[in-house]
């Protein structure tokens, strides 16, 4: 948990068929709602499919970018405040964003693409009735995902994980066959990395978003 990061430089060599299996077989343990394990997975290995793929990843991630450049949260429709402040993003540094867009105009070059899928009717939807964007039914399935990114993690492999794809539902579940009622939830690119894997990441201290109680309790800490 603590070096899963997102890789961004690959090697072009195949991924075996039975190393991914190790880490579908990981996976699979993860929690769903009613534990109706509602994932599908489709690894593209195909050139052609993966270069059709990385068309529709960098119209929208033109899209994300552009939000970030303007101040907005990309494809959020929570309403915001007008005296709220806005979101933390992160700054859009000139040579970061070089790097990612590089990464974005050259995906195809990874060799595996695997496409998360999940039946929408095994989703236990609990907000679904509350006046705001819905959350809930994503814990069917993004544990699942999140513990492929670990198992690969474990396996040596880099991996980086997008939803932007999701926007171009439609393009992609027709590009691979995915029927109703199935519904794209991410994207996941995966390969031998280029250089080192990351020892150590960086993220908030548990001081600055546990506390106790209340939302405005004591800052939960070791003491």
């Amino acid at each position: 948990m603590r070096t899963t990061g997102s890789c961004r430089a690959f090697l072009t060599d195949p991924v075996p068929d039975e190393v991914l299996t190790r880490c579908f077989d990981a996976a699979r343990f993860a929690p769903s709602g009613g534990n109706r394990q509602g994932w599908k997975v489709v690894a593209v290995r195909d050139a052609t499919i993966r270069g059709r793929i990385r068309n529709l990843h960098v119209a929208r991630w033109a899209e994300y970018t552009d939000g970030i450049a303007r101040g907005i949260v990309p494809f959020n429709t929570y309403p915001q405040p007008k005296d709220a402040p806005p979101p933390a993003h992160r700054p859009m540094d000139p040579a970061w964003l070089a790097k990612v867009n590089a990464f974005a105009q050259q995906i195809d070059t990874i060799p595996v693409h695997l496409l998360v899928f999940v039946d929408l009717r095994t989703l236990a939807v609990a907000d679904h009735r509350l006046d705001r964007q819905s959350i809930v039914g994503g814990g069917s399935i993004y544990p699942f995902v999140h513990n492929l990114l670990l198992a690969m993690r474990n396996e040596g492999l880099g991996s980086s994980l997008t939803t932007l794809l999701c926007a171009s539902e439609a393009e992609v579940k027709e590009l691979v066959g995915a029927p109703e009622p199935f519904a794209l939830a991410a994207l996941v690119l995966v390969g031998w990395p280029a250089a080192p894997l990351p020892t150590k990441l960086r993220r908030r201290t548990v001081e600055s978003f546990a506390t106790v109680d209340r939302f405005d309790g004591p800052a939960l800490s070791m003491g």
